[in-house]
């Protein structure tokens, strides 16, 4: 009976257009009320809210916000975009290919794909339509590839993985994302190459050799952060919270060196770190309380029995499970799809013998594919806006992206050592 109030609750405020975090909120209330009388119902709801934000770790995520929105404003797109246009603007759909590298280098530094398909739309739309590209195109290209920036870390929703898989180590994480990231911008590239040689799409001028050198010296002090993040906590010469802090002091530092903001737009940039900061963590406070509640009414436990029930073939599990995290992509936004399916599917898989960091790679570039889907994908939402065009026509060069999105998730799927060989290599 909980359960069918949960869910019918949930679904109901959404189709309704309730807010997904209020959403959540309210049907958890709705469960408890089902058991116990009202005081005690909503005061669980707001104690098991405080306990879930009650984490070291989630203190990384506002500090990752910070940094992300200051390299926004710090000039630091345009000079990774300059590095990727020098490097791939000569191959058949050349700026296509450049928008990838960038989204790729950008949504790494800043940890936003929101971020990244913003900022390089805007700087990249227009030169490809002068270039020859339809709009649609450049506009398919930006949004999936702004997704990449999710798995390459540094990555806040690995950090909100952590907390929801009850403490998968965050070193293991980030190292673990780095050659899905990669597979997948490499997939992305191949298709858009494709696609642009059956466009006729045209390629740039080869760059000379001091133009690359030029480019990349430019943009070597914004690559380097991903070193000293990285670098500092696999080292162990800090913690994934303590690096946060860290990158956000270098970002700080590189962006009144290039002189591209300045003490006046701080404030400015202050409250749009907190903005956000206060929208992720209401989403994980409310998910915290929904998780606690399934967890009370044993649906991971039932839901487990069920689908090893169904088969005890991994291949077949694991299909199942993608089949289900695509669909909830489609309907709900990336966090509490992750702190609230976590606990229902890691028990399946684990069962089965599968590493959580395996899983935890699996779970989030699943739920990037649904970034890009209506109705509730914010990626392509944001991408059709700065492009001021519409979904509808943005769907049909966007359909042979996903699908290599989709391969790319088979791929790290049924191939564990694509994600876990440079975890293992550390010692993770």
């Amino acid at each position: 009976m909980e359960v069918l109030i949960l869910v019918l609750t949930f679904i109901l405020l959404i189709a309704i257009g309730v807010p997904i975090a209020w959403s959540i909120g309210i049907s958890s209330i709705c469960t408890m009320l089902v058991s116990i009388p009202t005081l005690p119902a909503l005061t669980t709801v707001a104690q098991r809210m405080a306990t879930g934000l009650d984490s070291f770790s989630l203190l990384a995520i506002p500090f990752f916000v910070l940094a992300g929105q200051i390299m926004n404003r710090g000039g630091i797109a345009r000079r990774l975009v300059a590095f990727a246009k020098s490097l791939v603007g000569a191959l058949p759909g050349g700026l296509a290919h450049v928008n990838i590298i960038a989204a790729m280098l950008f949504g790494a530094i800043s940890g936003s794909s929101v971020a990244a398909v913003s900022a390089l739309g805007t700087m990249l739309g227009g030169e490809m339509e002068k270039a020859g590209y339809s709009k649609e195109f450049g506009v398919a290209v930006n949004v999936t590839s702004g997704t990449t920036g999710l798995i390459i870390p540094p990555s806040n929703i690995l950090i909100v993985y952590s907390l929801a898989s009850g403490g998968v180590s965050i070193a293991a994480l980030f190292l673990a994302g780095y050659i899905p990231g990669l597979l997948t911008g490499l997939m992305l590239m191949i298709t858009a190459a494709i696609w642009s040689k059956y466009r006729n799409f045209p390629a740039g001028e080869r760059t000379e050799f001091r133009t690359i050198i030029k480019t990349f010296v430019d943009a070597f002090p914004s690559l380097l952060l991903l070193i000293v993040v990285i670098g500092g906590i696999v080292a162990g010469i800090f913690t994934a919270t303590e690096a946060s802090a860290v990158a956000v002091l270098y970002c700080l530092i590189l962006t009144f060196i290039y002189r591209e903001i300045g003490m006046s737009d701080l404030p400015e940039i202050f409250l749009g770190a907190v903005a956000t900061t206060a929208i992720v963590m209401l989403l994980i406070g409310t998910s915290m309380s929904m998780s606690w509640i399934m967890a009370y009414e044993n649906i991971p436990q039932n839901i487990t029995e069920f689908m090893l029930s169904i088969s005890d073939n991994k291949i077949v599990i694991l299909f199942i499970i993608n089949l289900l995290l695509l669909f909830v992509g489609i309907f709900m936004d990336m966090t509490p799809a992750v702190l609230i399916f976590t606990p229902i599917f890691l028990p399946v898989v684990t069962n089965l013998g599968m590493d959580p960091t395996h899983f935890g790679i699996i779970m989030v570039l699943n739920l990037c594919i649904g970034l890009c889907t209506p109705p509730v994908g914010s990626v392509l939402f944001v991408g059709v806006g700065v492009a001021e065009t519409t979904i509808q026509k943005v769907i049909r060069p966007l359909l042979p992206l996903f699908i290599a999105m989709i391969v790319s998730l088979m791929l790290v799927t049924y191939i564990p050592e694509l994600t876990l060989w440079l975890p293992r290599l550390f010692g993770f």
